[in-house]
């Protein structure tokens, strides 16, 4: 299982918004059943698109100004941000077909 880098409210802008590569943020609760659905699906990615993308995390529970900042209301909420903005959002668990048809466009 990967370990994908923990993004804080601190650390949002210097590792997401500041980020040479797009990254792919997911808001995400440990409480949360399908974000642990989306999570392999999420390790596929960063692999299959290793140096093109970065997938991080951010726990809403623990960093809620970001996912205020972005108006996170439902997780898991997954947003790419690319050159400091958000270029797609997807929410909920889907399938990773879905991933890829918004991703490839924007790669």
């Amino acid at each position: 299982m990967a370990e994908f880098p923990q993004i804080t409210d601190t650390t949002f802008e210097k590792e997401v918004l500041q980020s040479e590569l797009p990254v792919l943020v997911d808001f995400w609760a440990p409480w949360c059943g399908p974000c642990k659905m989306v999570t392999p699906i999420l390790e596929e990615l960063a692999g299959e698109y290793g140096g093109r993308l970065k997938v991080a995390k951010l726990n809403v529970d623990d960093n809620p100004g970001t996912a205020a900042k972005y108006g996170i209301f439902s997780i898991p909420s997954i947003l790419l941000f690319k050159e400091g903005q958000v270029a797609t959002q997807i929410v909920g668990a889907v399938p990773k077909k879905h991933f890829v048809e918004k991703l490839d466009p924007l790669l």
